[in-house]
């Protein structure tokens, strides 16, 4: 479904990415695991069109993306949940969610019984939620646009334990649906936990990839190799 074939990003004279190819099949959740700065955030960025790839190829649905305007993109059915989440601190969690509306199946009655959190603090200001409240605002903004495919950055990043679960917890009924999911992550068991396949991104080049089962074998060399500190 989604296809990137030696993606090419530049900050200024910054070179990011060098070369990056990886691949998300049609329901599939694929993981992208790196250290900070290793190029997670740029290369989701670069699928979008908020950073254009200098050369190389992004392809959605056998469509090239590269070029492409962003909300062109999002029209084509991506959708991007930010690391930095995006909440709307002066709106309430309902406003916040009413703009992303779209047609399809994703409504607000179906999203308030996937996260029954948010219609308890429907009416609260998003800027008054929690950190896992907001991350789950986030994800159901995401949704209600009614993707083909979601991005998720660092989505349990800075959360407590508990809430981690609840996250999730709810990602792995997101996979469930059928919906395609590009998930950035650091914590190799969440990753483990729910992704199909796996790429490791290392200073904007891919260093590793492999399915579940490769993972599961791997995945000390992993951690040790690519995402110690």
């Amino acid at each position: 479904m989604l296809e990137l074939s030696s993606i090419h990003s530049y900050y200024g004279k910054s070179h990011i990415l060098e070369g990056v190819s990886l691949a998300v099949g049609e329901g599939e959740l694929v993981s992208l695991l790196g250290r900070n700065g290793a190029g997670k955030t740029t290369t989701l960025l670069s699928i979008v069109g908020v950073v254009r790839p200098a050369s190389g190829s992004v392809t959605f649905a056998g469509q090239e993306l590269v070029g492409r305007e962003i909300y062109e993109i999002a029209r084509m059915g991506i959708s991007l949940v930010p690391e930095h989440r995006g909440i709307f601190s002066m709106l309430t969690v309902e406003e916040n969610l009413a703009i992303a509306v779209r047609p399809g199946e994703w409504t607000l009655k179906n999203i308030y019984e996937f996260f029954p959190v948010l219609y308890e603090r429907r009416r609260n200001g998003g800027g008054a939620l929690s950190g896992g409240e907001q991350q789950m605002l986030s994800i159901a903004r995401g949704l209600l646009t009614n993707p083909e495919m979601l991005l998720l950055d660092e989505p349990t990043e800075g959360l407590a334990p508990v809430i981690i679960e609840d996250i999730v917890r709810a990602l792995i009924k997101i996979k469930q649906t059928g919906m395609s999911v590009l998930l950035v992550e650091q914590n190799l068991l969440i990753c483990e936990k729910l992704a199909d396949r796996h790429y490791v991104i290392e200073e904007g080049r891919i260093v590793y990839s492999g399915n579940a089962a490769d993972f599961a074998r791997d995945h000390a060399t992993v951690r040790d190799r690519y995402l110690a500190v």
